[in-house]
């Protein structure tokens, strides 16, 4: 029972050394999308207002 102790011990000392390594850290670039239309700040508003409608017809009817 101690061999399997001792050879467990090592082997999770001996994973850990292989963690990480000296190699600079390698940051990738952030992107970054621009919404550029001016349609698509309307579009946002246009469907809700559209139900509203419907449902104001079906209401009426």
């Amino acid at each position: 029972m101690k061999k399997i102790a001792l050879a467990a011990a090592i082997t999770l000392a001996a994973s850990t050394a292989f963690a990480g390594s000296m190699a600079p850290p390698v940051m990738e670039e952030e992107v970054i999308v621009e919404d550029t239309g001016s349609s698509s700040s309307g579009s946002g508003l246009l469907i809700p207002l559209f139900l509203v409608v419907l449902l104001a017809a079906a209401a009426s009817n």
